[in-house]
């Protein structure tokens, strides 16, 4: 297996040494098998290791280096060492699960992809995603980034701020897709940058980050509020939860439908048998009533005859009493009308005149002085039995 050992100077991007080494065949699986034992990981690029080697020199290729032993001990190298500072960093900051206890909607459909847009991962995501096979509807939109180098972490941080300038005009996202579709294991170094793994820590919004690798888990994922290896996995992860809605539905309607199937069978059954026992109760109810205005028609008969009687009887009597009463009353009534008439006759000056005198009148007043009459004036004389009109002719006191 052949490699290249390099030393790199204090900008961390420059080698400042750099020397080809291999191992053998007769060596690789001893040492290999002993590395991966110490510490649970393969060789890969990036590693700061610490080797047994034995030197060689050729005129012709050089100086060259045999490896025969790799010390477990010194661990995944200088990377791995930057990457525990890292988590230890997020960890006493308290960011570590920030992002992952952000609600999130059961079935969330507005998504913010942040990956490159010419990537095959962007593409096996937005196929599965919008082809889901079911229907369901999506909304995505693209915010480009670099996915990989070390100006990954930098535009990374500057798509997510566009995604928060949008939010800030009105822009509805239920969460952030990190995408990135696969590459080389020294390629994805940059999801375990500080900076880039705080801003995701401390982002409003559920971030989650499918960044194609299959084996190792980097500081990104584990301050995501959910961590999937491929973006096919994230799409499918987002599907899954409207199928398993679908489903929880389907399932609820069904035993709905069973249910209120099972309580209209049930009040079918009860309103038959209510109906058969208001029928009889009906009839008998009936049946009693017709029976009970039968006894109470014979007692208004009864009643009826008995007081018709008493009432005859009654009348009988009020009608003597009323003709007793009137003949007293007009018999009384009689006398009193003579007595009247008798003071009326008393009373008139015709009856009172004596033989040879006579009662005067001018226009129907009595004339009690013959100084009060005038040559001229016509008067009336009342006598016993008559009157007569006469012309003054004239007066003589």
């Amino acid at each position: 297996r052949y490699m290249e050992l390099v030393e790199k100077g204090a900008g961390r991007d420059v080698f400042s040494a750099k020397v080809s080494a291999v191992i053998w065949r007769s060596r690789r699986t001893l040492v290999e098998s002993a590395f991966y034992q110490g510490t649970g990981r393969r060789m890969e690029a990036g590693m700061t290791v610490l080797v047994l080697v034995r030197v060689q020199y050729s005129e012709l290729y050089g100086m060259s280096l045999s490896i025969e032993d790799i010390d477990p001990a010194f661990t995944l190298g200088e990377v791995e060492l930057a990457r525990q500072m890292t988590l230890e960093r997020l960890r006493k900051e308290g960011v570590l699960d920030m992002n992952g206890a952000l609600p999130m909607p059961a079935l969330p459909r507005r998504f913010a992809l942040i990956t490159s847009g010419t990537a095959a991962g962007y593409g096996d995501f937005m196929n599965h995603l919008y082809d889901n096979g079911y229907g369901f509807r999506f909304y995505t939109k693209l915010y480009s980034a670099p996915m990989q180098g070390a100006s990954a972490p930098a535009g990374i941080i500057d798509a997510m701020n566009r995604v928060l300038d949008d939010m800030a005009e009105g822009a509805q996202y239920d969460a952030v897709l990190l995408l990135r579709g696969g590459g080389a294991v020294a390629d994805l170094v940059c999801f375990d940058d500080y900076e880039l793994a705080v801003n995701i820590a401390r982002f409003p919004l559920p971030v989650l980050v499918a960044v194609g690798h299959e084996r190792d888990r980097h500081i990104c994922d584990m301050v995501a509020a959910r961590s999937l290896k491929t973006p096919t996995a994230l799409a499918d992860y987002i599907v899954d939860a409207f199928v398993a809605e679908d489903a929880s539905l389907t399932a609820l309607s069904d035993r709905l439908r069973f249910s209120v199937g099972l309580r209209l069978d049930g009040l079918r059954v009860r309103t038959d048998q209510l109906a058969r026992r208001l029928g009889t109760g009906t009839d008998m109810r009936c049946r009693l009533e017709r029976s009970r205005m039968e006894v109470l028609t014979q007692r208004m008969r009864k009643a009826a005859a008995l007081r018709s009687g008493s009432e005859e009887n009654g009348l009988n009597i009020l009608w003597m009493r009323v003709r007793s009463g009137t003949a007293l009353r007009m018999k009384a009534e009689s006398g009193r009308l003579d007595m009247l008439e008798l003071r009326i006759r008393k009373g008139d000056p015709v009856a009172m005149l004596r033989p040879g005198s006579a009662y005067v009148l001018r226009d129907g007043r009595p004339v009690e002085s013959v100084s009060s009459l005038t040559a001229g004036d016509r008067i009336d004389l009342m006598l016993p039995d008559g009157t007569a009109r006469c012309l003054v002719e004239s007066t003589t006191c």
